[in-house]
């Protein structure tokens, strides 16, 4: 596992509350991205820094047993200009764990990874951990998808 410092960065997307409790999140989350693609959000978003989507989940109840909010969008330079019925987040960075999951993301391997560090005996913060869709996952079959949980210093 390895450690870095991640620097602040603003995120304008659509959002939603959901909670890892029974299959809730598997559709909360999959509803989300399904009209993140279907309403051509990413093109719709002011700013952009690059082309990178990324998955923020972010206002933990508590754990990862407890509710949450997904932020999906993507990097921006200023939260200035926020289109109606998206959300505009400043996000702090610091202390992150990176992880990579790679395969076919049909086939679940970005929640493996997940179920993975659920399991893990990582300090995590529960401030804002996210998932980077970049280059890499552009081919859904063999995709590469950077994840990043913050964890205390």
């Amino acid at each position: 596992m390895e450690k870095i410092k991640i620097q602040p960065f603003k995120i304008i997307g659509i959002s939603i509350s959901t909670s890892n409790e029974d299959i809730q999140k598997t559709q909360d989350i999959a509803r989300l991205w399904e009209k993140f693609i279907v309403a051509n959000i990413a093109e719709k978003i002011p700013n952009r820094i690059d082309s990178s989507i990324l998955s923020i989940y972010t206002h933990y109840e508590s754990d990862h047993k407890g509710a949450y909010d997904t932020i999906l969008g993507c990097r921006v330079n200023t939260l200035d200009d926020i289109p109606e019925g998206m959300v505009g987040e400043s996000f702090e960075g610091g202390t992150y764990v990176k992880f990579v999951s790679k395969g076919d993301l049909s086939k679940g391997v970005v929640y493996k990874t997940w179920v993975r560090i659920w399991n893990s005996p990582l300090r995590r913060s529960y401030t804002a951990d996210f998932e980077v869709y970049g280059e890499k996952s552009q081919d859904p079959k063999n995709a590469e998808v950077d994840i990043f949980v913050a964890v205390g210093e």
